[in-house]
């Protein structure tokens, strides 16, 4: 690495906090990757299918309560973190909405359980789950990104990872014990959650302060663009192992779930580190010279698809080895599931950067519209596809949205002229 690249104060902390998220997301998908053969031999991969479902059936709840904050929240922040006041009126009005949307969120899974069937079965497993909700809202990475000091994150994240796993080969032995396992990761969430909590309040001075109601109204309305578009974007992508476990069995939604967890760690990793540390960096650059930060931006996408243009062909070839190594067999169901879903991987990265920077130009309006157009689209398409080609149908609809998606960011951002 270069002398000058280090010494540059700005370049030196956008390295510091990509190599923190590097660790933390390594060490977040590695870890439940060395888990996950331990848990189809000993849960099986039917009760793992229903766990993956429970999961993905919270995660909606976890979409509702971020409200988009890890975007616009992390980006007020960066650009007032050296303003004390400022950071507390945004904490506290942030928390509260936060807090606000759990308690909601908590009441509509009660009724749900209460009046489907097919929750009311396993009621407790969704209890049980709800806790990754609490403990998500708890842990404010919004704040730790924004303000650029994302080794907190790594800190406690690595140190609860490391404990989860010890757990999970401890107290879950026999299929029975299955129920442990989303038990023990609501625990973990709501372990680290008050850690990042109490460092927050430490590290930078933080105090609760009871907002008006105007402002809170204000949050509600300033996140609600980012917040429709994360929704969309998680209509069409959490929404997979959803269709699966209602349209087929759990043992097709575990073997799809395996897939698509190996295919999310070769699209996120170390990409997903890389662009939240460049994130507020960027939106400081845009904020002073938009020539600038445009340049950079391209440059960065051009590298990233270069990357996967090579790294993805290789890892379709090694896909039955990596089912192998990962579940102790070459399952079919996965091999074809992990192929596909690494084309849709392709698309995603080769515009990562590209639709993000609609963000740093404050363009939410665009970047919600595209995402909103895609769900539309791609919802029923998920549900068409899973019923008339059954587990290949998901991974098929993704590669079409992904794709489709691709098409028309750049399309829309060339009519917008925004490069």
């Amino acid at each position: 690495m270069s002398p000058r690249i280090l010494k540059h104060p700005e370049r030196k902390l956008v390295l510091e906090n990509f190599f923190s998220l590097t660790v933390l997301q390594g060490l977040s998908y590695v870890l439940p990757l060395l888990i996950l053969p331990y848990l189809i031999r000993v849960i099986g991969a039917e009760r793992f299918g229903l766990i993956a479902f429970a999961q993905a059936f919270v995660h909606y709840f976890m979409i509702l309560t971020d409200y988009g904050f890890s975007l616009t929240a992390s980006r007020r922040i960066s650009l007032h973190k050296d303003k004390k006041h400022k950071v507390k009126t945004i904490f506290s009005s942030v928390m509260t909405v936060k807090i606000i949307l759990t308690a909601f969120s908590f009441l509509v899974m009660l009724l749900i359980i209460q009046s489907v069937p097919r929750f009311r079965q396993d009621w407790l497993i969704y209890m049980f789950s709800f806790g990754a909700v609490t403990g998500n809202i708890l842990f404010p990475t919004w704040l730790f990104q924004g303000a650029e000091r994302m080794k907190y994150v790594t800190a406690i994240n690595v140190i609860g990872g490391l404990i989860y796993t010890a757990c999970i080969f401890i107290f879950v032995k026999t299929t029975a014990n299955y129920i442990y396992v989303p038990l023990l990761n609501s625990i973990l969430a709501l372990g680290t959650g008050i850690a990042g909590m109490i460092i927050a309040f430490r590290k930078f001075g933080l105090e609760f302060v009871e907002q008006p109601f105007e402002l809170i109204q204000e949050e509600f309305k300033t996140g609600w663009s980012v917040f429709v578009s994360v929704i969309a974007i998680n209509a069409y992508t959490s929404t997979r192992i959803f269709a699966m476990g209602l349209l087929t069995n759990n043992i097709l939604t575990g073997y799809y779930s395996i897939a698509e967890r190996i295919a999310y760690f070769i699209q996120t990793f170390p990409l997903d580190s890389f662009s939240q540390a460049i994130y507020p960096r960027l939106n400081r650059i845009y904020h002073k010279n938009k020539n600038r930060a445009l340049k950079l931006m391209r440059k960065i996408q051009t590298s990233t698809t270069i990357t996967y243009v090579i790294a993805i062909p290789t890892i379709i070839l090694l896909a039955p080895w990596i089912v192998q190594i990962i579940c102790g067999q070459k399952f079919e169901t996965v091999i074809l599931n992990l192929r596909l879903l690494l084309i849709a991987v392709f698309f995603v990265c080769s515009n990562a950067f590209r639709i993000q920077f609609l963000l740093v130009c404050n363009r939410q309006d665009i970047y919600s519209k595209l995402h909103l157009a895609a769900a539309i689209v791609g919802l029923p398409l998920i549900f068409i596809f899973v019923f008339l080609f059954s587990y290949p149908g998901v991974a098929i609809s993704a590669i079409t949205i992904e794709f489709a998606i691709l098409l028309v960011t750049k399309h829309t951002i060339k009519k917008y002229s925004i490069y």
